[in-house]
Parts: structure tokens; C-alpha cells; sequence
């Protein structure tokens, strides 16, 4: 009998599953329950490596809810046998991917730590084996007999991020994700060093873990740039069956003031329609009011979504629209961190 951390790998699809066949240049789907084969420097790691692949993998951009519910249904179906999870996906979607599941798994105890890369496993430069090295080093990491990460979270090029601060910033380089509003909780270097301080707290063992696979699609990202015209912005609001919009905003989270502008957007919401605001800036926060282009939107009752991602955003409104909120619920909910998404003063 091992005491040794038993970590499972989940592949979904992406670059890091490929490998080049050198005859014809073509790449092709990685074995992975092979793995050792390709990297046997993962028997150095004090642990024990299975894996789950789906069986038809899914590219980076066909990935939406139903996938997902896939992924949290694996997780579940294997909680109580393993220490730990490592998801592979395709980093294009991943900061979505990954912020949806966070809000869907509920008192998590155990680390999910997304990852991927940019280059194929099997060419000479790549990313992955470090990627994927340091993941299932980050998710069987222990202190005290118990999990040092019980979040979910998303590593790339040496770092842990909490996944749902994350946004894809670079197609090209190693680098690939910034996480602006919130430190890292890990560094990879010489040494794997934990940020403790920035952690979510550990959730007792005594709490049942929830699953929630019911999520809202009937959702749009409105984002504003300057010319937007009237019947642009009507005809997005008066999609059929709308049910929530994630509405991009300049600054700290300003929009025209324009009569004709707040005037669709007054009408969605009183359509029952969820318009929450986020910031199109990198990083920073909303602050309805701050500004005269902004008191309008807070006035007709628009949702500041304080310093979350848009990826983050959209995988919140899916999640909280599933729930049957009366209005002040969603707002109150919306507006305060549930999985460390939003920074709470």
C-alpha cells in the first residue's frame, strides 16, 4: 500500500495532446497512457499518474458548455480516488474553461490545475513537459497531510494562477496568461514556492462537495467602442430568450451617456435581463459613479462586476442564472467573491 499523492490527468484535447509524426509533418492525438514513456521524468515525482482522455479530443475553440459539464462529471465520478487533478485543454478557451469551473464545483478540498501549452508535446522547444511536469508536482504537494492548493487553478511558463483571475494575453509567446488583479500563488524556479498568503482557505473535510451542471447560455458579451450605433446595440439586447449581458465597459467601467444608449440598456433590465459591467482594461476595476459616463448605468440598476475578468464574468452570469435568484439575490451574489474572483475590500 503507497502513500504516494494519486494524481489523474484529464485530457480534453489541445496542443499539448499532439505529437508530430516526423515522416509526414502531420500532428496527431498524444497516448497518454503512455506518458511515462514520453516523459520519464515524471517518476521522479513522489506520486502515483493515471489518466482520463475524452475520446474524441476537442479543439481549443469548439469548446463550450457541454464539455464542461463533461469535465466536472470526470472529476466527480473520481473525487474520492484521487489527491489531485491535472486538466488539459487548449489554452485559446482555457481562462474560460477554467473560470466555469471553478463556480461549478463547490467546496472543493482537492487541487484542479489546468494547463496546456503552445507547442506540441512531442516537438523540441515545447512547453508542455514543463507545463505538465510542474502541474502534477503542484497538485500532489502537500503540507500538514493535507493539499496546499484546493482551488481551481491554471499554470503556464512558471507560474499558478487562480483560474478565475486569468486572461490569455499572448498567441505566441510561452507566457501566455496574466492574471492582473491577483498575485500569483505559485512560482517555479530553482525551488516550487507557494504564496500561501494569497491561497483560498482550506474547506473542512466534513463539507460535502457540490456539483452544479445546470448552466445559463442564453448570455452575451456586449463590448462598447467608440461609434457603437444604436441599432447594434438593439439588436443584440433584443436577441430572443436573452437572459444575461457581460457589458464590456471603458475605464472603470464608463459607457456613453448617450439618452438613446441608457435607454436600451434601462429597458433590457426591466426586461429581467442581467447587465453586469466589466472593465475592457487588463487589469484594474469598475466603480460606478466614479465618473458622470458611468452614474447613468449605475442608476438603472446595472451590476459593477468590480475587478473580474470577462472570462470570469460570463462563467458567473451562466452559473448564478441557473439558480433562481430574485433580483437582489443575483446582485448581492454577483457582487461578492465566491471563489476568490473578485477582490473584496
Amino acid at each position: 500500500m503507497t502513500n504516494k499523492p494519486n494524481i489523474l490527468i484529464i485530457y480534453t484535447g489541445g496542443t499539448i495532446g499532439m505529437i508530430k509524426d516526423y515522416k509526414t509533418n502531420a500532428l496527431k492525438a498524444f497516448d497518454f497512457s503512455r506518458i511515462i514513456d514520453k516523459i520519464p521524468e515524471l517518476e521522479q515525482l513522489e506520486c502515483e499518474i493515471e489518466s482520463i482522455s475524452f475520446e474524441e479530443p476537442i479543439d481549443s475553440s469548439n469548446m463550450n458548455t457541454k464539455y464542461y459539464v463533461d469535465i466536472v462529471e470526470i472529476i466527480e465520478a473520481n473525487y474520492t480516488n484521487f489527491d489531485g487533478f491535472v486538466i488539459l485543454t487548449g489554452s485559446d478557451t482555457m481562462a474560460y474553461t477554467s473560470s466555469a469551473i471553478s463556480f461549478m464545483i463547490e467546496n472543493l478540498q482537492k487541487p484542479i490545475i489546468f494547463t496546456g501549452s503552445q507547442l506540441p508535446i512531442g516537438d523540441l522547444r515545447t512547453d508542455a513537459k514543463e507545463n505538465l511536469i510542474t502541474s502534477i508536482e503542484i497538485a500532489a504537494s502537500r503540507k500538514n497531510n493535507k493539499p496546499i492548493i484546493s482551488e481551481v487553478c491554471l499554470y503556464f511558463e512558471y507560474k499558478l494562477y487562480r483560474a478565475n483571475r486569468t486572461t490569455k494575453i499572448s498567441a505566441e509567446q510561452f507566457e501566455a496568461f496574466a492574471s492582473k488583479n491577483y498575485p500569483a500563488l505559485a512560482e517555479s524556479g530553482v525551488h516550487l514556492n507557494f504564496n500561501e498568503n494569497v491561497l483560498l482557505k482550506f474547506i473542512p473535510f466534513d463539507q460535502q462537495l457540490i456539483v452544479r451542471k445546470r448552466l445559463v447560455t442564453d448570455v452575451v458579451i456586449l463590448k462598447l467602442f467608440p461609434g457603437i450605433t444604436e441599432m447594434v446595440v438593439a439588436a443584440i439586447l433584443n436577441i430572443k430568450n436573452l437572459k444575461g449581458v457581460v457589458l464590456e465597459t471603458y475605464g472603470a467601467g464608463n459607457a456613453p451617456n448617450k439618452p438613446w444608449f441608457l435607454d436600451l440598456i434601462r429597458k433590457a433590465i426591466e426586461d429581467e435581463i442581467k447587465v453586469v459591467n466589466v472593465t475592457q482594461c487588463s487589469g484594474g476595476s469598475v466603480i460606478l459613479g466614479h465618473y458622470d459616463t458611468s452614474i447613468g448605468l449605475k442608476s438603472i440598476g446595472v451590476i459593477s462586476g468590480i475587478d473580474m475578468t470577462t472570462e470570469s464574468a460570463i462563467a458567473k452570469l451562466m452559473y448564478l442564472l441557473s439558480e433562481d435568484l430574485t433580483n437582489k439575490s443575483f446582485k448581492n451574489y454577483f457582487q461578492k467573491s465566491l471563489r476568490g474572483e473578485i477582490s473584496e475590500k
